[in-house]
């Protein structure tokens, strides 16, 4: 009967057609037939093979071949991607047993070494550095010493960091995490609603430290959330509208910072029924508050110029317009009139600010810290062997341009991508220039860089800007 069968396959009139690339017989040769009637050919075949070796790796599935029998030749080399995988492997595992070590009492870096490293990286700021130096060195030590027996149970020190904008806040946080190597998020205060409002949850502060943790929760429960804005969630005052971005989001805010066990959705930032749920205990993880608080200056004035108008102890209303460090003198009371309700101050018990940068500050931050901006530009034209330098004159003058636009540190990085544009556009023409000096002169759009050619020892001084630019 099965002889019949075939005989009356090969009589017939129409050609088997590959169920994958539709070609006849006639043009991809003979057939497979596997069950279901489905005819696939001898290419099609092997290219399937051939994707499924690929997934070898991933898969445990053995080499593939139609002609091997499933069987890897003696002589065959271990496929490329194979051998980079064991490498991915063996770099991911020596980087988290680095990060198990960390979680040491022996290896916790004691206060004033958390200082000098980020002197290293942070000009300034001195009272600001040992604050947090301190708070954090004491945080681990009780993550590393945590028992529950003990009778005295040491509270968390969550901080609350107050400062103008440019002054470094964010960059002492992200230099602090790369110091001690472990997961920090950086959130943004002003995307927080209140549960059921359109923006994000509460939580989702967590669910980003569980992303930079790589979905690892017990070192997620060891990492820094830094909630930059934070001043963006104070009360609002004077409004008839339901404010569910701000005293609502600070009491949501509460059981978070005090520590307790959340459920926070994995590999999403809103919670989905799609979406598996994870359960996160803040009882470990330090929080670092920042916000400028724009207005926090004059509720600070009207509280020092308040106790007397009239008499030999009258202040003067305009005593402390040019105070530029007034928000060191911020009290607890400052922030509940600006519109921090007393239970969130309660729970960030280390308050500190940083300092506004002057003149001098962003001289240094021009030149002194392991990242600084000349030494990212002098980088990048070494690359093209050309040496860049920078007169005395020349930083002062971009570190004063700098502080009268004040906003901080920010402002340098503006100064100096406008006048270095020229520069990084016309000296790739000339392969004999050597040497380019920033003069004080170029700054102040009066004059010209000097150029020094290769070999000659002699500097090219350029009068006019233009004709640099035109060159």
């Amino acid at each position: 009967m099965s002889e019949e069968i075939k005989n009356n396959e090969n009589d017939s009139e129409y050609e088997d057609v590959c169920y994958i690339c539709r070609r006849p017989e006639s043009v991809a040769g003979k057939m497979i037939h596997i069950p279901n009637n489905i005819c696939i050919c001898n290419d099609c075949m092997q290219k399937t093979f051939d994707s499924m070796d690929k997934m070898g790796p991933v898969m445990g599935m053995p080499y593939m071949d139609m002609f091997s029998n499933g069987q890897q030749p003696p002589n065959m080399e271990v496929p490329k991607n194979q051998r980079l995988k064991k490498k991915k492997a063996e770099k991911k595992e020596a980087k988290k047993k680095q990060a198990e070590g960390i979680f040491d009492i022996q290896h916790l870096p004691a206060p004033h070494i958390i200082k000098e490293t980020l002197d290293e990286h942070v000009v300034g700021q001195e009272q600001a550095k040992k604050v947090m130096s301190v708070a954090v060195y004491n945080h681990y030590k009780r993550v590393l010493t945590d028992s529950e027996e003990d009778d005295v149970q040491i509270e968390k020190s969550n901080m609350l960091m107050i400062g103008p904008t440019g002054s470094g806040k964010t960059y002492m946080v992200k230099t602090l995490a790369r110091i001690l190597q472990v997961p920090l998020a950086i959130t943004d205060a002003t995307s927080l609603t209140e549960a059921g409002y359109i923006g994000d949850d509460v939580e989702s502060v967590l669910s980003k430290l569980l992303a930079a943790a790589d979905n690892d929760v017990e070192k997620a429960e060891h990492g820094i959330i830094f909630i930059d804005e934070i001043d963006k969630i104070a009360k609002k005052r004077n409004t008839n509208s339901r404010d569910v971005s701000g005293e609502s989001v600070q009491q949501g805010m509460l059981k978070l910072l005090e520590g307790s066990d959340v459920e926070v959705p994995v590999g999403a930032t809103s919670k989905n029924a799609m979406v598996p749920m994870t359960t996160i205990n803040t009882k470990n993880i330090l929080f670092i508050c920042g916000g400028a608080f724009p207005e926090l200056e004059a509720v600070i004035k009207r509280r020092l110029t308040k106790q007397s108008s009239i008499g030999f102890n009258a202040q003067l209303g305009d005593e402390y317009d040019k105070d530029e460090n007034i928000l060191q003198k911020v009290t607890t009371e400052d922030l509940r009139e600006f519109g921090m309700i007393p239970e969130f101050l309660g729970r960030l018990p280390v308050i500190f600010t940083l300092q506004a940068m002057t003149q001098e500050m962003l001289e240094k931050v021009l030149t002194q810290p392991k990242n600084a901006i000349i030494k990212q530009y002098q980088k990048l034209l070494a690359l093209d062997e050309v040496d860049l330098q920078f007169d005395d004159e020349a930083i002062a003058a971009i570190a004063k341009k700098a502080a009268e636009k004040k906003t901080g540190a920010r402002a340098l990085r503006a100064i100096i991508e406008e006048f270095m544009l020229d520069i990084m556009y016309e000296i790739p023409k000339d392969d004999l220039i050597g040497r380019v000096t920033i003069t004080k002169d170029y700054i102040e759009n009066s004059g010209a860089p000097r150029i020094e050619m290769r070999g000659s020892g002699e500097a090219k001084l350029l009068t006019q800007r233009e004709e640099f630019s035109e060159e």
